[in-house]
């Protein structure tokens, strides 16, 4: 609907999201701190299921990290709303008001801004549309709800994942037809690895005996649980996250080579990952034991084949 007021009649003005961008973020964070105050608070009360890595005692930690693992208003899981539905739908909305304001000052929308638009909003239809897949994420089974995840998904991702597009109003970019080609490839590929990794092993979560999945092979721990060493999760132990970077690459091409600024995102995300990939590996080492090890010398390479 915005996109028809805006484009379509010029009723609604997105533009104003561009010309008010610093509001926006500054209102976001008092968002994200109150939302986090209340869910310190809260935790405190009888009954509540605690996170281990929010209980250490040291009040700033466990207000960073989130002492309660699923805090809830009635029915509604709040780390689950947050993480899919508030700042993602904002992302979409602010990568569309920037095309918008493109729009208005050059007269037209160029080609990289329509490729980061589309990008992203198929990453965010995406998660919404493979919701049930997020339930078996560390996010949602591990770790609490804190400032860290409350300011990630309401100040974080929709502010800073919009800086491609936010470039590109006052750096228009026209590309070539063979970099929109290559752009495209590298978005599909990585969209595949991402999404078929995910999906796999979401569907061996949930029923190693689904037809889609029954056919992986498996290392048995001694803890009963299944490690697959087949399929895309035989290629790398987290093989997910590399296809995840390479849609992130395709959404800082776009912009060009004049600037580093549009990249900090693909540098941003690579050092969370690996961040991540240390820290997951750290616990499936505590979690398996040896069976880990054994594991890790089956499934050699953490991110890229052949490679590392």
């Amino acid at each position: 609907m915005s996109f028809i007021f805006s484009f379509g009649l010029g009723v609604l003005d997105l533009g104003w999201c561009y010309d008010n961008y610093l509001p926006l973020i500054g209102a976001s964070c008092l968002t994200s701190l109150a939302l986090s105050v209340y869910l310190y608070l809260s935790s405190f009360q009888k009954g509540k299921l605690l996170c281990e890595e929010g209980t250490t005692g040291y009040k700033f930690y466990d207000f960073w990290m989130g002492r309660e693992l699923n805090p809830r208003i009635g029915s509604l899981d709040l780390k689950e709303f947050c993480e899919l539905y508030p700042g993602l739908t904002l992302w979409a909305i602010l990568n569309l008001a920037m095309a918008y304001k493109q729009y208005t000052t050059i007269g037209y929308v160029t080609n990289g801004m329509i490729l980061v638009n589309l990008f992203q909003f198929i990453y965010v239809l995406d998660a919404h549309i493979s919701e049930k897949s997020i339930l078996t994420t560390m996010d949602i089974t591990t770790e609490g709800f804190g400032y860290m995840l409350a300011f990630g998904d309401l100040a974080w991702v929709p502010f800073t994942y919009t800086l491609q597009a936010r470039y590109m109003v006052a750096n228009p970019t026209d590309l070539s037809t063979s970099m929109v080609v290559f752009i495209l490839f590298l978005q599909g590929l990585g969209y595949y690895i991402f999404r078929g990794a995910n999906g796999e092993k979401d569907s061996f979560r949930r029923n190693p005996n689904d037809p889609s999945v029954s056919h992986l092979k498996t290392l048995e721990t001694k803890n009963g649980k299944k490690l697959i060493i087949s399929g895309w999760w035989g290629l790398a132990r987290h093989i997910n996250y590399t296809g995840d970077w390479m849609m992130g690459w395709a959404w800082c091409l776009p912009c060009g080579f004049g600037s580093i600024i549009p990249y900090f995102y693909v540098a941003y995300f690579g050092t969370l990952l690996i961040h991540r990939e240390l820290r997951d590996e750290h616990a499936c080492k505590l979690k398996y034991g040896a069976d880990w090890d054994k594991y890790c010398s089956i499934v050699k390479y953490r991110l890229i084949p052949y490679v590392y």
